[in-house]
């Protein structure tokens, strides 16, 4: 692996000598959030694509119905409105 691909970001850093290094450090990921509100998402975590499928299914998302896809707020109200349609 490359320490050139874009998956890695460069941040300058100043040496003891008094010079300055380009470092390298992977970068972080942003924070998931709701499809429609745009808001965070608890219970799911903060991780890029290889992390991501290293943590183990049940703690990647909540065992809800659009689980790490809509926050639990906009859920209930997509149920409550399937609910009425089917009626």
């Amino acid at each position: 692996m490359t320490l050139n691909s874009h998956s890695f970001r460069k941040l300058p850093r100043k040496i003891p000598g008094g010079s300055w290094k380009i470092a390298t450090e992977r970068k972080k990921s942003s924070m998931p959030v709701c499809a429609i509100t745009g808001k965070m998402l608890h219970g799911v975590p903060k991780a890029r694509g290889t992390e991501m499928s290293r943590i183990e299914k049940s703690k990647r998302r909540p065992e809800r119905p659009y689980g790490g896809m809509l926050s639990s707020r906009e859920t209930r109200l997509m149920m409550t409105k399937k609910a009425r349609e089917e009626l």
